[in-house]
């Protein structure tokens, strides 16, 4: 039988875990500014409206697990460094160099992007010849 939704009862939020989506959200501001990305453009690629971002940002909604790496690549970091995890013991050592540059490449607003990769592909074009 069930339950009318008058007896349905929303499960209560923590204060870590409000605490923890304040701070996702502020994070994710954070990169997504860095990578040039508006709001808008946010939620085109999520597929929800921008005032999801927004609450999103704002640590007042909760954000589906599933969205989180995608969200990460997209901001050009790792599931743990967006989530505020340090990362995780018993990697294989360092990351190369070029995968580090790439990483901060990604973060430079997308005019800057463009004037690397257009140096990037004079480089391997003459590197053809």
């Amino acid at each position: 039988m069930q339950r009318p939704l008058t007896e349905i009862r929303l499960m209560a939020i923590s204060q870590d875990e409000r605490t923890f989506f304040v701070q996702l959200g502020a994070r994710i501001a954070e990169l997504r500014k860095s990578a040039d990305i508006t709001q808008v453009q946010l939620a085109e690629f999520l597929g929800v409206s921008q005032q999801t971002v927004n609450a999103y940002e704002a640590g007042s909604r909760r954000m589906a697990i599933s969205a989180l790496p995608p969200l990460a690549r997209l901001l050009g970091v790792s599931v743990e460094e967006l989530i505020g995890e340090p990362a995780r013991p018993g990697k294989r050592g360092p990351t190369p160099m070029w995968q580090q540059k790439i990483e901060r490449l990604s973060r430079l607003p997308k005019t800057q992007q463009k004037v690397v990769m257009e140096m990037l592909d004079g480089l391997l074009a003459q590197q053809g010849r």
